[in-house]
């Protein structure tokens, strides 16, 4: 789906799409180019549960839990990333870009409770080179998602063995 579609929608309800030169397709990078921090980054993924795909919208610091995922979706069987072929034809949109606004509306969508923690949150637009401005109701409110309680900390796992923490 093009970017402009998903400005055409967003400008309908006077939120504003940024467009940068530097590449937003990471949590990260994303950061970068808007100047925040990585736990502000709204980011949207695909997740295939017993190969029913759901889309979770998750802040870019936490990382979503199979169990709490299949509970909140009502689903069962194997979680797992699909492949990048998958995420175009679930969401119409590439990897990097995937983003919560236009998604088919048959595909259910999910708001994990990480991003109450932020009064804006930053979502991709459509390509990875976007961002758009968002709060939590706004969120809820244009993709029709559900809030969970879905992910822990990325920094919070315990360590592996032989892996030093900072």
């Amino acid at each position: 789906m093009a970017i402009d579609k998903v400005k055409a929608y967003l400008g309908k309800h006077h939120i504003e799409v940024w467009e940068y030169v530097q590449p937003t397709a990471t949590a990260a990078a994303a950061a970068a180019a808007v100047g925040c921090s990585v736990a502000e980054i709204a980011k949207t993924l695909l997740f295939l549960v017993g190969g029913a795909p759901v889309a979770v919208v998750t802040c870019g610091d936490m990382k979503v839990k199979s169990s709490r995922l299949k509970q909140a979706a009502g689903l069962s069987g194997k979680v797992k990333l699909p492949q990048a072929d998958e995420v175009l034809s679930h969401t119409g949109y590439a990897p990097g870009g995937v983003c919560p606004f236009l998604l088919p509306p048959q595909l259910p969508i999910l708001l994990d409770s990480s991003l109450l923690r932020f009064p804006v949150v930053y979502a991709a637009a459509g390509n990875n080179h976007s961002a758009v401005p968002v709060t939590v109701p706004q969120l809820e409110q244009l993709t029709g998602g559900s809030i969970a309680d879905l992910s822990d900390s990325i920094s919070a796992r315990p360590a592996s063995i032989g892996e030093k923490r900072l």
